[in-house]
């Protein structure tokens, strides 16, 4: 089991900054684990942010390419998601996820990862 804890979330003026934190503890160990950030807005299906991986390789959202920058301290057990230039198409509940490297599996795929162990939300408001 993986139980991970999102925080950092409120509420901005458009172009502003915001960072998420997800703090993860582990009872399993993941070999080539996938970190991820997914957000799901009203009425919208939740869709992927970025990711990032045991050997640190990032992946992100064309939506939020050179905006958002996803990152992991390891030795904090804690993954972050850097948001820059804020715009109110980033309103959303944001989430932390954690999984393994897969192509295929039963579980929400991303980036080439697959993602069983899911955080609780945290909200980002964007206001123009």
């Amino acid at each position: 089991q993986v139980h991970l804890v999102a925080s950092g979330g409120g509420s901005v003026q458009s172009g502003g900054s915001l960072r998420l934190s997800c703090a993860a503890s582990e009872d399993t160990y993941i070999n080539d684990y996938c970190l991820g950030w997914f957000r799901q807005a009203p009425g919208k299906e939740r869709e992927g942010v970025a990711i990032i991986t045991s050997d640190n390789i990032a992946t992100y959202a064309e939506s939020v390419k050179d905006r958002f920058t996803i990152s992991q301290d390891n030795a904090r057990n804690t993954m972050y998601l850097q948001m820059n230039s804020l715009n109110p198409d980033d309103t959303a509940m944001y989430t932390c996820a954690a999984g393994w490297k897969a192509m295929g599996g039963p579980y929400t795929h991303f980036a080439g990862c697959q993602f069983p162990y899911w955080g609780q939300g945290t909200q980002v408001t964007v206001s123009a």
